[in-house]
């Protein structure tokens, strides 16, 4: 019995390899992405780019703590050139996990805002999604809306629906809270969200519009492409966006990003398709795949999302999401938001 599964064992790592080989050959000039972002959001930009340079690229999807995981244990084998993620708190736990090499690019300075690029040059946003108010456009005035601070007021009792502490994007915006306000404020703010749920926190964001949509509540905070999606299906849906802390702090944000890898067998290139992810000709490709914002300020967004109208971005460098997301998961957990 031994045997026979070791030979099993023998033929299953015989031809996962073949296989992983023939996925990934590439001459020396290509390249190799792995990308948690999906198949659709990312080959246009990879084609857009071989037309352009030559230069091939090959990806493997999957999700971002197993590809963290697989780079860390492929060690000086990776195959991996760039590893794209969404969300700043990943991007800054692949950094802390000596995953990126440092990158300077005057291109890359010249298309991105410094608060959306690491400031060691580790990795750059690629595209910014803004985490804002969402509500009802027939139960609630606009005018009663102002910031995220203001959802723990008492007048949202019974009315706010909000997405789960588990994920990412929550504990980004709460550990914006904590650099803007302070740990013992914020405790006070989650405090008061928790106080005014209209149901248990939902698992996606969808889930939040749906809610609205439904009458269970009238207020919540989703990325704003969620939306963006749900308004291209249906043009005249019961919801509206709310940009927060426009006189404060201005609307949290955050990105979709990519940091060359520490052991790229081919960083000049992989530089390249760094660069070029920035540039005006990328950012339209990203604007138009996913109803997000582009991170370069060359451009202005396009099609459905210049309805909603200009915003002030919360200017925060996005690596103080990933370093206060300690504090933000042990506020959230003390005070039962789950």
């Amino acid at each position: 019995m031994t045997r026979q599964v070791s030979i099993l064992f023998f033929i299953i790592t015989f031809f996962s390899s073949s296989f992983l080989t023939s996925v990934f050959a590439a001459s020396d000039n290509d390249l190799t992405v792995y990308s948690t972002r999906k198949e659709h959001l990312i080959k246009p930009l990879f084609d857009a780019f071989t037309e352009k340079t030559g230069i091939k690229v090959s990806y493997l999807t999957g999700k971002g703590g197993a590809l963290i995981e697989r780079i860390k244990l492929e060690g000086k084998k990776t195959k991996a050139d760039l590893f794209m993620t969404v969300d700043a708190g990943n991007l800054w736990y692949a950094s802390t996990q000596n995953l990126f090499q440092p990158v300077e690019s005057q291109i890359i300075e010249n298309n991105i805002p410094s608060h959306l690029r690491d400031l060691n040059g580790l990795w750059t946003g690629l595209s910014v999604r803004a985490r804002t108010i969402i509500y009802s456009a027939e139960r609630v005035n606009p005018d009663e809306l102002s910031s995220y601070q203001d959802l723990a007021n008492k007048k949202w009792k019974g009315r706010l629906c909000l997405r789960t502490s588990k994920k990412v994007y929550t504990k980004s915006l709460v550990s914006s809270l904590i650099y803007h306000d302070g740990l013992d404020k914020t405790t006070k703010v989650v405090r008061g969200w928790i106080d005014n749920l209209a149901a248990t926190p939902h698992a996606e964001d969808v889930h939040i519009m749906t809610s609205i949509l439904a009458g269970q509540c009238d207020v919540g905070i989703v990325n704003s492409y969620y939306f963006g999606r749900l308004q291209a299906k249906d043009p005249n849906v019961a919801l509206k966006l709310f940009w927060a802390n426009q006189k404060s702090t201005g609307t949290h944000v955050n990105v979709s990003g990519a940091g060359v890898t520490k052991h790229s067998k081919n960083s000049e290139n992989a530089i390249k398709l760094l660069e070029f992810l920035t540039s005006i000709e990328a950012q339209k490709i990203y604007v138009s795949l996913n109803k997000e914002y582009p991170a370069s300020q060359k451009i202005k967004a396009a099609n459905l999302i210049t309805l909603w109208g200009d915003f002030n971005q919360d200017k925060m460098n996005l690596s103080v999401a990933g370093k206060n997301q300690a504090d933000s998961v042990s506020l959230m957990q003390r005070e039962g938001y789950r």
